[in-house]
């Protein structure tokens, strides 16, 4: 894959992504949207107002709005990404593109029927050695990201993630009643497994997930257990191996 940087930590760096935009025509992260798209047509309407966060130069907008989805508001906090994909897509009536920090949206309360997001989360957790050991830095700006999804979201309204998360990893994060959503997940890919994780705002966790919840907390109180894991040096790019 081009365009790869010296170290994983570049990926939070906003003038990487300037820098990459100027050069890449278009990049889909865990495969384009043909590949999961009989999983969204389960949970997203074609009426439906969606959201997708860090949309980068993915086709993954202009795919869907071919498929019939056609209120769809773009983000990315690149505004060299954001006037490229503008320009690109201007003759697409119903498609707008915003720059804007996933951490701090400016969209009202309650503003989308879906907020959609493809490994968006995953690049702010690009710096973690290890998932089972979150820092406190990056569980801090999930959180945020987090709520303001949920706060943008109508009452029914679905958070669709899609990531090479498994869910005994990814679950940890998304399991917090605080949220006000349930969560469910379906996986997709030949070889490499992928996720799509999917949060009903409105509806209660169920009795594993809160359960899930109640043992985090727990384990918050008390001195964690240390894992020894393998992990990846900051040169080895562990997003390399997510495409399809």
């Amino acid at each position: 894959m081009d365009y790869l940087p010296e170290n994983n930590s570049r990926y939070k760096d906003v003038a990487y992504w300037d820098e990459r935009y100027t050069m890449e025509q278009c990049y889909d992260w865990l495969g384009g949207f043909s590949k999961f798209q009989h999983i969204l047509e389960k949970f997203v309407k074609k009426e439906d107002s969606i959201l997708i966060l860090g949309c980068g130069n993915s086709s993954m907008s202009s795919d869907m709005y071919s498929a019939g989805y056609h209120t769809i508001a773009n983000i990315d906090y690149s505004s060299v990404c954001i006037r490229t994909m503008s320009a690109r897509y201007s003759h697409c009536p119903g498609m707008t593109w915003h720059q804007m920090d996933v951490r701090q949206l400016s969209f009202p309360d309650s503003s989308f029927d879906v907020i959609l997001e493809k490994a968006t989360l995953d690049a702010i957790m690009v710096n973690e050695k290890t998932p089972w050991e979150v820092s406190s830095q990056t569980a801090c700006s999930i959180h945020q990201a987090l709520t303001e999804i949920s706060r943008c979201l109508k009452p029914g309204g679905r958070f669709v993630s899609v990531t090479f998360a498994q869910p005994f990893f990814r679950k940890r994060l998304y399991a917090r009643t605080e949220y006000k959503w349930s969560i469910k997940h379906q996986s997709y890919g030949e070889g490499f497994e992928y996720f799509v994780y999917v949060m009903t705002k409105g509806e209660k966790l169920s009795p594993e997930d809160a359960g899930l919840e109640k043992k985090l907390l727990q384990d918050t109180e008390t001195p964690p257990t240390r894992i020894t894991t393998i992990t990846n040096d900051d040169k080895e790019d562990f997003l390399a191996n997510i495409d399809l």
